[in-house]
């Protein structure tokens, strides 16, 4: 059910008032421990020429030395804090790219990058979550993924060359539906949050590294000079400050730990439910077992980023007692409760899995009947959307596909959507896109442009899915230049309708983190009476687009406010409602809580439904909203209702 969906975005949200929690303990440990370093440091007072012996005087209560260690502590962690933060601003590609990660581009023909390419795009659709950039890591033979982002907008999935080389499809199939629901449970927003975080509380043993390395550079006649300690005590201080350090990376795994095992249980729960195969991801979690390289990452950056990744990054040893995932033989059971114990042994030397099969749905034959309206399954991918997914992938002509997959080509695509039925309309757009459109795209788009009009509706918003990985690969001018025919072809004609602004916002709400940055919102809603006017706003321009009487569309605004939000919504008059009213609304309703987006979303649907069914352009617009509030809404399946 949807509530699922909303209590794993709350699990999230708790687990981060956890690791504020944990983060505290560490900033005190820290303190503690420095404070007696420099107690110890303020009270020596040299050697003794009587015994030869060390002399210290030392005063272990000391409010001012406390005051100015504790200061001084909070500085540097949290200074490093911030500045890692930053850094990691960019979102999942940052991430990825710090892994020695390699961007997978859309048009390619490589057979192991199709494949993955592939799987990816089907989960994608399924879900109703723009298609993640995809990175392959080439120097890592371990079998491994991960997924990193702050947002479905900017997440990426990130695929190491041994999981792509030894698992099948199937296996790869599982381990790509494990990191979706990271994505859409709000998990990536946590952990590249806890990669920042904890940068803070290890750059104490990172200060004391760089103490030792520089002490053993220090100049030979300072190290034969007895009378001269400095080298001595830079040695001796790097070492405390990397003890130090020790205590830093202890809460570090103790705080990863806390926050993921659980969450990695849910997460493969999620990949059978997705693909209703056990044995995909049961199945790639054996050849981790079996294999001679196992899950284990080379990278330099794998110990900060251990907490993202599918399996195991870290080898065993002290990292076990505080392991990020559960034991690999524990996941398994519970995904096989057959199981005897048995891996499947594979090795590094082995042949890889073939490439072979860039496409189909892994489970094979026909979907399962789907019961559960568009709410509820928010959040979740069943085998019936999944199926949906390949076919519409099926049904695209090759030219239309090929076309979405080439950055250059993608921009005719999305033109040729917004092509406007009627004669005069489309020639003013024909006209803007030849003034405007780089070389070669005007002729593009009217090549494609038959081909796209004969599509049914269901494929127009999964093929917006479907192009946004090969836009992402435009320029930051190119993009503006994009950006600005796309808002000249809407406006067009003067109107906008429902399929025209859910393309748009749908498509600008995602290019947006890869070439502006990743944005929080610019407002927040600051009293009940402010929501409740949101909620009038939103629900009365779904009311107005309907085919409801005056009377009829009133009472569906209050219905919704009654049983959903408890509140007396009243219906807003056409000039106070409309499409740009709508944006201004959703920018405000984007800073929610989880659970009172679920209540807008279920207030929407009531109200879309009212008139007894969904017209296609209403169920692209309830898709837009849910979009924009960062809930990602699977297709509209035949039959299927919306709440």
């Amino acid at each position: 059910m949807a509530t699922q969906f909303f209590e794993q975005q709350d699990r999230a949200r708790r687990h981060t008032t956890r690791l504020v929690f944990l983060f505290g303990l560490a900033v005190v440990a820290l303190v503690l421990g420095l404070y007696v370093l420099a107690a110890v440091a303020t009270g020596f007072r040299g050697t003794d020429p009587r015994t030869d012996q060390l002399v210290f005087e030392i005063v272990w209560l000391d409010p001012l030395l406390m005051l100015h260690v504790g200061l001084l502590t909070l500085v540097v962690v949290g200074g490093a804090s911030l500045y890692r933060i930053s850094q990691l601003s960019g979102g999942g590609r940052v991430v990825a790219e710090g892994l020695g990660g390699r961007l997978l581009h859309a048009d390619s023909n490589a057979p192991l990058e199709r494949k993955i390419l592939n799987v990816v795009e089907e989960m994608a659709i399924a879900s109703g979550i723009p298609t993640p950039a995809v990175y392959l890591l080439d120097h890592e033979g371990g079998i491994n993924a991960f997924a990193a982002g702050f947002s479905p907008s900017d997440a990426v999935i990130g695929i190491t060359r041994g999981c792509a080389e030894q698992l099948s499809r199937d296996e790869l199939q599982g381990v790509v539906a494990h990191e979706f629901s990271h994505i859409m449970n709000g998990d990536i927003r946590l952990n590249i949050r806890l990669m920042g975080v904890l940068y803070g509380i290890l750059v104490i043993g990172m200060v004391g590294y760089f103490l030792l390395r520089s002490s053993l550079w220090a100049g030979a006649a300072s190290r034969r000079n007895s009378k001269d300690n400095s080298a001595m005590a830079m040695v001796a201080g790097g070492i405390a400050l990397m003890a130090l350090g020790f205590i830093g990376t202890l809460f570090g795994n103790l705080i990863k730990a806390s926050v993921s095992r659980q969450r990695e249980f849910l997460a493969d729960a999620s990949a059978v439910q997705f693909t209703r195969n056990p044995d995909g991801i049961s199945g790639a979690l054996k050849k981790i077992g079996g294999f001679d390289a196992g899950s284990h990452m080379e990278s330099a950056a794998a110990p900060e980023s251990s907490h993202l990744f599918f399996g195991q990054a870290l080898r065993s040893g002290f990292n076990s007692l505080f392991a990020t995932h559960p034991p690999l033989a524990e996941r398994i059971k519970i995904l096989d409760p057959s199981w005897q114990g048995e891996m499947t042994e594979i090795s590094s030397e082995a042949a890889p899995s073939s490439g072979a099969a860039t496409a189909g749905f892994a489970g094979g034959g026909v979907a399962p009947a789907f019961a559960g309206s568009a709410v509820d399954q928010m959040g979740r991918i069943s085998t019936a959307h999944l199926a949906y997914a390949v076919q519409l992938l099926r049904e695209l002509p090759p030219a239309v596909k090929e076309a979405a997959h080439d950055p250059y080509a993608a921009r005719a695509v999305v033109y040729a959507l917004l092509m406007d039925a009627d004669p005069e309309s489309r020639k003013l757009q024909i006209d803007i896109i030849d003034a405007k459109g780089e070389r070669g795209v005007p002729e593009l788009t009217r090549k494609l442009l038959p081909e796209v009009e004969r599509l049914g509706r269901a494929h127009r918003l999964p093929l917006i899915d479907l192009v946004l990985p090969a836009l992402r690969d435009l320029s930051a001018s190119q993009y503006e230049g994009f950006r600005g025919v796309v808002q000249d072809l809407v406006q067009a004609d003067q109107r906008i309708d429902l399929f025209e602004w859910a393309l748009q916002r749908i498509l600008l709400t995602h290019l947006a983190p890869n070439f502006e940055g990743v944005h929080r919102p610019a407002r927040r809603l600051r009293s009940k009476h402010q929501l409740q006017q949101v909620l009038e706003t939103i629900l009365s321009t779904l009311a107005r687009f309907g085919n409801l009487s005056e009377s009829a569309m009133r009472e569906s605004v209050a219905s919704a406010g009654r049983t959903l939000v408890k509140a007396e919504l009243r219906l807003l008059d056409d000039d106070k409602v409309g499409l740009a009213a709508l944006d201004e609304a959703l920018g405000l309703a984007a800073s929610l809580d989880s659970r009172a987006k679920e209540l807008v979303l279920r207030a929407c649907a009531q109200v879309i439904a009212a008139d007894g069914e969904v017209a296609d352009s209403e169920a692209e617009l309830f898709r837009a909203i849910g979009d924009s509030l960062g809930c990602p809404m699977p297709p509209l399946l035949p039959g299927q209702t919306l709440a």
